[in-house]
């Protein structure tokens, strides 16, 4: 009897500590982490499967214009700023932060960017945790996070070869306009699977003549033919559309491009862009996405930009996740547009030799022993 009565007071005593330790954990994981920024406190929790290193603070070199550093509504005004905008979600979270530090790493004038972050709102809490992790990463770095409503495109969004090419957010980038402060009144939009080895000062020097309202590299070798349909091509109402065009279209990649938001504000390009996303639900008259309207409003009558600025195709094409070379001549901007991503690759152990350029700028810590080959 005696070490029976034993026996139930050690079980008594096990299952006392093993619940108030596992209420102690549980309390903790549910405390929200505090942070200040822009001097307002706020509350969050963050995944705490995606951690980030801190980057080296990169400062200005003496040739920079000072920029007036007031409250920050009125700061992202200032004319002296380099306006870049990304989107962030969380599959492409690791490449945004290495594309991120790659710009600051390069560029002369670090202190004079703003960078403009679209998230999706499809998570509440998606613009607080991307808040915290951008500003531990980039504890100097000027930046907004502003959220895109998906309900703005989700009816107009057709399937694509490829479904992360259905995501709402990638079509962000023809709302520009309306999400950023009207005084922002030019902005270069960056993919976050790029890496810019080169000063984005240079690329921001680019004059966008007449009435161009975008620059980007044009690649006219390509057959621009296969981008659109048989139902486009043989349809008199729609092979009429590049028609009075400065000239010939010519492909062109939406990751990297600069663009005029006065002009694209004045002559309404978000609406032109939407209609024909309409057109493609009922008719089917283009593939692959949120480029096609692009090339649809603006093939043949953008500013042509050197091709150093976009080293695209390095993920190999949309379907295989294939290793490419990098093109002949001077590289200042890397991209991994197709499927096969840098650090996806790096994580299964089969990089392609080009991947080994994006690895110096990922600032991922590895260390935590998460499984993150979804990423």
């Amino acid at each position: 009897m005696l070490f029976h009565s034993k026996s139930n007071l050690f079980v008594f005593i096990f299952l006392f500590l093993y619940s108030f330790l596992l209420f102690q954990v549980n309390a903790i994981r549910s405390q929200p982490n505090k942070i200040i920024n822009n001097d307002y406190e706020t509350k969050i929790k963050v995944d705490n499967f995606m951690q980030f290193k801190e980057a080296p603070e990169y400062r200005n070199q003496q040739k920079c214009k000072v920029v007036d550093r007031k409250i920050d509504l009125e700061f992202v005004c200032d004319p002296s700023l380099v306006h870049i905008s990304m989107t962030i979600d969380w599959d492409y979270l690791r490449g945004s932060m290495a594309a991120i530090h790659s710009v600051l790493k390069h560029t002369s004038c670090p202190k004079n960017l703003f960078f403009h972050f679209i998230a999706s709102d499809s998570r509440l809490e998606n613009k607080d945790e991307f808040t915290k992790i951008v500003h531990s990463s980039f504890p100097s770095l000027r930046f907004k996070v502003y959220v895109f409503e998906e309900k703005l495109v989700e009816n107009l969004i057709s399937p694509s070869i490829r479904q992360a090419l259905e995501n709402p957010l990638n079509y962000a980038r023809s709302y520009l306009a309306d999400l950023l402060e009207e005084c922002v009144e030019r902005v270069i939009y960056l993919d976050s699977d790029v890496i810019v080895v080169d000063d984005i000062q240079e690329l921001w020097k680019v004059s966008l003549t007449d009435s161009k309202v975008i620059g980007a590299p044009e690649y006219c070798h390509a057959n621009f033919t296969r981008y659109f349909s048989y139902e486009f091509w043989s349809s008199h109402e729609f092979s009429e559309t590049f028609k009075g065009r400065a000239k010939s279209p010519c492909y062109f990649n939406t990751g990297v491009m600069v663009m005029d938001l006065v002009k694209w504000r004045e002559g309404e390009y978000t609406k032109k862009i939407e209609k024909w996303m309409e057109i493609q639900k009922e008719r089917r008259v283009y593939k692959l996405g949120s480029l096609p309207p692009f090339l649809m409003v603006f093939g043949g009558d953008i500013e042509a930009i050197d091709h150093r600025w976009n080293q695209h195709g390095l993920g190999g094409d949309n379907v295989v996740d294939s290793c490419r070379n990098l093109h002949s001549g001077p590289v200042s901007l890397l991209h991994w547009s197709g499927k096969g991503k840098p650090w996806r690759r790096l994580d299964a152990n089969r990089p392609c030799s080009v991947d080994f350029l994006w690895k110096p700028y990922d600032l991922y810590m590895h260390h935590l022993g998460y499984d993150h080959s979804s990423f």
